[in-house]
C-alpha cells in the first residue's frame, strides 16, 4: 500500500501521478471503514481527498498555513500529516478530535469547527506575515456552502482591500449540510454550467496577443472598453470585483490540472482565488447517492450503508421537534420555520416536506435568519426558529436587539444544547443559558424529556412573546406517558417531581432523570431529597424557592451547561436575594472546554451521571447520612 509509506507531506512530492490516484483510493478505503465503526463527516471527506494531495504537493506544510474551513473535511489532512497510525481512533475518547486541533498537529494552524471562519484567519496570519516580514503562504480552503455565511464576505472585502497574500481554495461541491440556497449559490451553479468560462481571462489575453500584426492592439481596445473583458469573459467576475485573481472551475480530480492552478496561485502576489469543482461522498455509493444523510453520520455498515441502531430506542429530541412543529402547523396557518442550512439536523423534514411554502432555510446565516424571524413576527406569523446552541452563539446581538427588545413572538428552539458528543468543543451547547438568561422578557425552558418538549412548543406556539426552548441531542427516555399526564405548562411555575426535607434538588432539564435516581438512592441511605423541575429558566419559580429557604434546606443545583453564568448562578442569585443562609452546592460543567467523546463518557467524566451526582453530593455532605449534621 502507497498509504503505509506516508508519513509526511513531503512523502507526497515523489509520486506519480498514477500512484496519487491509487492514494486517494486508499485514502477513501480508510476513511469509510473508520466512519463506518465510530461515525463522523463522511460524504466532505470522500469529495476532497485529491484537492488535499495536490495542496499539500504545491505547498510546504506547515511552513505554509493551511486553514480548513469548519474542518469537517480535514480527514485526508491528517492521514498524510503524521496521524495515520492514530486515525482509527477518530472522535473517539481519547483519541484524534474529527476537527483540526492546533494542539494536535503543527499541521493544523487553526482550529476550527464553525462555519465562514478561514478567511478571516488567514487574513489574520497574512498580516501577522507582513509584521514580521514572513514570505510563507497562507491558504484558506473554504466550501460553497460556508461561502453563503456573512463573515466570509466581510473577510472577502477585506482582503481585497488589503490586497496582501492570501490565496482562498474554494471547494464547490454543489451541497453544504442542506442544499445552498441564494445568489452565490446561484451564481456558482452557473459557472459549473458554462462550458465557456473554464477559460481564464489571462488566457485569452495570451492567446490574442499571439495574432500577427494586430492582436496586442485588439487586446488593447477591448481593455479600454470599461468592463468589458471583465464582465463579458471573466467567470470570477464576483470575486474580481472583491479584488481577488480568480483562477477556475478547475476539476478537482485532475491533478495535473490542480497543481497548476495551485502553483500559479502560489507564485502570484496578492489575493487569488482557486475555484475548484469536487462531489460530495465520491468512492462511495451510499455516500454519493444521500449526501445530506451522510454529511455527519453515526456507525454504520459498509455494505448497505444503512445505520447500525439499536431497536425500539425512543424517538430523539429532534424528531419530537419536528412531529410537534409540523402538527402545530396544521392547526394554524400563521406557524413558519427557518433554519440555517440544517433542514434535516434539526429535524425539519417533515415541516419542509408538509408545509413547503412556510419553510425557510437562509444559508449559514444566523444573524440573518434571527432578523428575518423579527421581521415575520413584526408583520404578524409565529416563526420557529431552529438551530444549534452553540450556533446561536453567532446572533445574540440579534435576539436582543430585534426579538426581545420589541417582545416579538418568535420561538427560539436551541437543538443539541449540552454535551453533544464526538464533535467536542466546538459544538458543545454548554453556554446558552449564561447569554440568554440576562435578557429581559424572554421565556427560557428546558424540557425534562421528550413529552416534556412537546407541552413545551405548543406552550411556545400561543405564548405571545419571545420564547426559548433547550433541548439535547439524542433519544428521550421513553416515559411512555403523554401530555395529558403532565400537569400543564404555566409560565414561570416549576414542577416537584418529589419530595423531601433533607434536601433539595433543583435539577435542570435531562438532568431531571439521573438526579431522581440519586435521590432514590439517597433515600436507601434515610435521606429526604426534594426534586424540583425548574421548567423554567426564566421567569423563575420564586415560591418553591422561598419555601425551601424558609425551612434551611440545604440546596443542590444541576445543569449540563457551563457553571460560570449558568442556571446554579441564578439560583445563588435568587437564593441571596430571599436571604438564604443554607448552604447551595452547584453541579455543571466545570471551567474549562470538555473534550470529545459519547455523550455517556463525558457525562462520567463529569460526573452528571446518576453515580457521579450522588458521589458529589455525598462527597460535599462529607460522607454523612444526615446533611443536617454535615453543615
Amino acid at each position: 500500500m502507497i498509504l503505509n509509506r506516508i508519513n509526511d507531506p513531503k512523502d507526497l512530492e515523489s509520486l506519480s501521478y498514477e500512484e496519487l490516484n491509487q492514494l486517494a483510493d486508499e485514502i477513501r478505503d480508510a476513511v469509510v471503514k473508520v466512519v463506518s465503526r465510530n461515525g463522523g463527516h463522511l460524504a466532505s471527506n470522500l469529495g476532497i481527498v485529491e484537492l488535499t494531495l495536490a495542496i499539500h504537493r504545491v505547498f510546504q506544510s506547515p511552513r505554509d498555513k493551511i486553514i480548513w474551513d469548519v474542518g469537517h473535511q480535514s480527514y485526508a489532512h491528517k492521514i498524510i500529516t503524521g496521524r495515520r497510525d492514530r486515525f482509527p481512533s477518530i472522535r473517539t475518547f481519547g483519541g484524534l478530535s474529527g476537527f483540526p486541533k492546533i494542539c494536535e498537529s503543527e499541521h493544523d494552524i487553526f482550529n476550527t469547527g464553525h462555519s465562514s471562519t478561514s478567511i478571516s484567519a488567514a487574513q489574520g496570519l497574512a498580516i501577522a506575515n507582513e509584521h514580521f516580514n514572513r514570505n510563507n503562504k497562507v491558504i484558506a480552503v473554504i466550501g460553497d456552502g460556508a461561502l453563503t455565511g456573512g463573515m466570509s464576505f466581510e473577510a472577502l472585502n477585506f482582503t481585497g482591500h488589503e490586497k496582501n497574500d492570501v490565496i482562498v481554495i474554494l471547494n464547490d461541491n454543489e451541497m453544504s449540510i442542506s442544499p445552498n440556497v441564494g445568489a452565490v449559490s446561484m451564481y456558482l451553479h452557473r459557472l459549473r454550467l458554462e462550458p465557456a468560462y473554464t477559460t481564464p481571462k489571462d488566457y485569452l489575453a495570451y492567446i490574442l496577443k499571439q495574432i500577427p500584426g494586430f492582436g496586442s492592439r485588439l487586446y488593447n481596445v477591448l481593455s479600454r472598453i470599461e468592463g468589458s473583458l471583465k464582465y463579458l469573459l471573466t467567470p470570477g467576475m464576483l470575486f474580481e470585483e472583491f479584488g481577488f485573481k480568480y483562477f477556475g472551475p478547475v476539476n478537482g480530480y485532475d491533478f495535473e490540472t490542480l497543481e497548476r492552478a495551485l502553483t500559479r496561485a502560489r507564485d502570484r502576489n496578492g489575493p487569488v482565488l482557486v475555484h475548484v469543482l469536487t462531489a460530495k461522498g465520491r468512492g462511495y455509493t451510499p455516500a454519493q447517492e444521500q449526501c445530506h444523510k451522510f454529511h455527519g453520520v453515526g456507525p454504520f455498515e459498509i455494505e448497505t450503508g444503512q445505520a447500525r441502531k439499536p431497536a425500539n430506542t425512543p424517538p430523539t429530541y429532534t424528531e419530537v421537534f419536528g412531529n410537534v412543529v409540523s402538527e402545530l402547523a396544521d392547526r394554524d396557518r400563521n406557524i413558519v420555520t427557518i433554519t440555517a442550512a440544517m433542514k434535516e439536523g434539526t429535524g425539519l423534514n417533515r415541516f419542509a416536506a408538509e408545509h413547503p411554502a412556510r419553510f425557510y432555510d437562509v444559508g449559514i446565516a444566523e444573524q440573518h435568519a434571527i432578523t428575518m424571524a423579527a421581521g415575520m413576527a413584526r408583520g404578524g406569523l409565529k416563526p420557529f426558529v431552529a438551530i444549534y446552541s452553540t450556533f446561536m452563539q453567532r446572533a445574540l446581538d440579534q435576539v436582543i436587539h430585534d426579538v426581545c427588545l420589541m417582545q416579538l413572538p418568535v420561538v427560539l428552539c436551541l437543538d443539541r444544547a449540552g454535551l453533544v458528543g464526538e464533535d467536542g468543543e466546538t459544538h458543545h451547547g454548554v453556554f446558552d443559558i449564561s447569554f440568554l438568561r440576562m435578557i429581559p422578557g424572554l421565556e427560557f425552558m428546558a424540557p425534562r424529556d421528550e413529552v416534556e418538549l412537546e407541552m413545551m412548543l405548543k406552550y411556545a406556539s400561543t405564548a405571545g412573546g419571545p420564547v426559548a426552548l433547550r433541548y439535547p441531542r439524542g433519544s428521550g427516555i421513553g416515559s411512555g406517558q403523554r401530555p395529558a399526564d403532565r400537569r400543564p405548562i404555566i409560565s414561570g411555575k416549576a414542577e416537584i417531581l418529589r419530595d423531601g426535607s433533607d434536601l433539595a434538588i433543583f435539577a435542570l432539564g435531562n438532568m431531571v432523570q439521573p438526579a431522581l435516581q440519586a435521590a432514590s438512592d439517597f433515600e436507601k441511605s434515610g435521606l429526604s431529597v426534594k426534586v424540583i423541575n425548574p421548567r423554567f429558566i426564566r421567569p423563575f419559580d420564586r415560591s418553591v424557592m422561598t419555601e425551601i429557604i424558609r425551612r434551611r434546606t440545604p440546596i443542590v443545583t444541576i445543569e449540563e451547561h457551563a457553571l460560570a453564568g449558568g442556571f446554579g448562578s441564578m439560583v445563588l442569585e435568587a437564593a441571596a436575594e430571599l436571604g438564604n443562609s443554607a448552604p447551595i452546592l452547584r453541579i455543571g460543567i466545570p471551567d474549562s472546554f470538555v473534550t470529545h467523546g459519547s455523550q455517556n463518557e463525558l457525562r462520567a467524566m463529569l460526573k452528571l451521571d446518576a453515580s457521579g451526582i450522588f458521589e458529589q453530593i455525598n462527597t460535599w455532605m462529607g460522607g454523612r447520612k444526615n446533611l443536617r449534621l454535615a453543615i
